[in-house]
């Protein structure tokens, strides 16, 4: 599939499909990679999302006609072999406690240990499929199917930031303190949004987050390095 429709007075929206697969992500983050080194004249932005591409554009620089035209010029130069390996980014995690409230109930749900719940929950690692919906939130995929769980029944009013959590089929961090009803199990010491920084989103779309399990101390040792701007997290190029 390869659909291009205007998207208000401004924008174009690309379908790739219809449902959340990883073909269809590989498809948008090659064509967001030729989109790139296009660098076509009035184009502002372009936001991949789990099945399409939405690209912002400035109407008195370029009008839609033209753009749709040089969009199946990018259709046209996929699939070349020049798509940038995806990222692994490690991702330490205190699981439980204080920092992971949630994590005793998500286990008996499941009638499993803490410790069964934490191995499979960092045994994969865990695709990117978009941002939203605050600044630096990924919407993850890869969830082992045995802890999908149900959001909370009434949603927290605050959840710190760093907070991993589970909802449904779907796992993510809260980069921002903010309202939730994710079943927090644990907590990140790094920070996945800082807006002082050049590049302010630590993770993007087409990334791979791996879980990495710690214990307190290390988490402490941790938020100390990444107070004083001396922690940097591991992050390598990911083998399928």
């Amino acid at each position: 599939m390869f659909e291009v429709q205007p998207y208000g007075d401004r924008g174009v929206r690309i379908q790739f499909g219809e449902s959340i697969q990883k073909v269809v992500n590989d498809q948008i983050r090659d064509f967001c990679t030729v989109l790139e080194k296009s660098r076509i004249e009035g184009v502002l932005e372009w936001i991949p999302t789990y099945t399409a591409v939405t690209i912002w554009y400035d109407p008195f620089e370029i009008v839609y006609d033209s753009l749709e035209e040089k969009i199946f010029n990018v259709k046209e130069k996929m699939h070349n072999g020049e798509i940038s390996p995806a990222r692994v980014v490690h991702i330490p995690v205190y699981y439980g406690g204080k920092k992971g409230p949630d994590l005793d109930d998500v286990a008996q749900y499941h009638k499993i240990t803490t410790e069964e719940l934490v191995s499979l929950h960092s045994s994969s690692d865990y695709l990117i499929y978009m941002m939203g919906f605050i600044p630096g939130f990924p919407y993850l995929g890869g969830l082992p199917e045995q802890i999908a769980t149900p959001r909370l029944e009434k949603p927290r009013r605050s959840i710190p930031a760093g907070s991993v959590g589970i909802a449904g089929e779907q796992t993510g961090i809260y980069p921002l303190e903010s309202p939730g009803g994710w079943r927090i199990i644990g907590q990140t010491p790094i920070s996945l949004y800082n807006p002082e920084n050049e590049h302010p989103i630590l993770l993007k779309a087409g990334d791979y987050i791996r879980f990495i399990p710690v214990e307190r101390k290390e988490f402490d040792e941790i938020t100390k390095k990444v107070e004083t701007g001396s922690f940097h997290p591991t992050i390598e190029n990911y083998k399928s």
